[in-house]
């Protein structure tokens, strides 16, 4: 029976062993053997995660970084608690920036190619999980000395989080005048370079100060003139006619005062501020679709009950006899009216709406065709889809 019971308290220890976190209170390297004389794979920033695959022997140990490399680090600077006190030795040849650089809160490096592909795992044919562009910062906390290397752009082990990329495709944040020079200095014959760099330009322009948006589409759009490609002519002219209106966007204070009244008109029917009894909402639209409750973890919404209808979807409190409405589809019979002179209805093109509308709305190169129009507590998000209007909704803050 001993021995068991020494086997069970074994297994235990191995256990929690195992489920214990490993950090780095320091600046460190990924030695290829126990030895701060031996080649080392790549830089670890303090706060990094690692995992030990071997108890200490003569103060070091074998580890994996969260990248999946394997490799020594001292012991001395392996802890299981992070704390203000800790005394920081930096590496000066470290290329990570650490945090607080009005980029990015923690350990980081940006993103040097438009268009890059975050996978899910260490491996080219792995899944895609995001799609970044070319200014975007990433966390980092180990980084392979080898361009050709994976590098895991999350800071996180896990699974559910972890993302990778080729270390060669992050760097130092670029820079927009270095990259204007280099686009001019292509020849013009160099369609494809030409691309390529204009696309670097406009993404970081987007990263940027909006007031670097036009000068970026302005070259942007030679090279895709040259293409002539029609749906990729009409999306950059959509998008020069945003960056134009980005360029002089209003300030919160004027775009409250241009949407203080705004209400909806559901056929026929005005929803000051947004609001219309439960038993109105019956009325004008008859019994929901479907009913659903949805937690809402910052109690942001009137009640947890959904009326979901083919026009509109609202947050019904019955008990209370209201209706908060919190997205309308745009169709003939509905429509957002800003005041007298200012409507969105299914008459207004996308063109249209940010010729118009452009220094009021927000918008990303990451959701195209998506734009947002401040309120108090809470924004417009407007859709449009095949150019025309399709549904607006409110969305609130926590």
């Amino acid at each position: 029976m001993k021995k068991y019971y020494f086997l069970a308290i074994l297994f235990c220890s191995v256990i929690l062993h195992a489920q214990e976190r490993y950090f780095l209170n320091s600046d460190t390297r990924l030695y290829t053997s126990p030895n701060t004389s031996a080649e080392f794979l790549g830089y670890f920033k303090y706060g990094a995660e690692v995992q030990l695959l071997s108890e200490s022997k003569n103060g070091w140990y074998k580890v994996k970084a969260d990248n999946l490399s394997e490799g020594y680090i001292p012991e001395k600077f392996v802890t299981t608690r992070l704390n203000a006190a800790d005394v920081k030795v930096r590496d000066n040849e470290n290329p990570l920036i650490e945090g607080n650089d009005n980029y990015y809160g923690s350990n980081h490096l940006f993103v040097l190619v438009a268009g890059l592909k975050a996978r899910a795992q260490p491996d080219k044919n792995s899944k895609i999980k995001e799609i970044l562009n070319t200014g975007d910062p990433v966390a980092i906390n180990y980084l392979p000395k080898n361009q050709e290397e994976w590098v895991n752009i999350s800071g996180n082990f896990s699974d559910e989080y972890a993302k990778f990329t080729l270390r060669k495709f992050v760097g130092k944040r670029p820079d927009f005048n270095t990259l204007l020079k280099e686009f001019d200095k292509l020849d013009v014959t160099n369609i494809q370079e030409r691309k390529t760099v204009g696309e670097r330009l406009v993404e970081l322009a987007w990263n940027s100060n909006s007031a670097t948006l036009a000068p970026a589409y302005q070259k942007y759009y030679e090279v895709v003139k040259q293409i002539n490609d029609p749906k990729l002519l009409a999306d950059t002219e959509l998008n020069m006619i945003i960056a134009k209106g980005l360029a002089k966007h209003k300030n919160p204070e004027e775009i409250l005062a241009f949407v203080k009244k705004s209400e909806f008109v559901l056929k026929g029917v005005k929803t000051k501020s947004l609001f219309l009894t439960q038993k109105d909402l019956v009325k004008i639209f008859g019994k929901p679709v479907k009913k659903a409750t949805i937690s809402d973890e910052c109690s942001v919404y009137l009640s947890d009950l959904f009326y979901y209808y083919p026009d509109l979807e609202a947050s019904v409190d019955e008990k209370q006899n209201q209706a908060e409405i919190t997205k309308v589809f745009i169709n003939e019979n509905n429509k957002l009216v800003f005041n007298a002179n200012a409507t969105l209805d299914h008459s207004v093109s996308e063109k249209a709406f940010v010729e118009k509308y452009g220094p009021y709305i927000g918008a990303s190169i990451k959701a195209p065709h998506l734009y947002s129009i401040q309120l108090e507590d809470s924004e417009f998000k407007i859709e449009f889809r095949d150019g025309k209007l399709f549904n607006i909704e409110i969305f609130f803050y926590c």
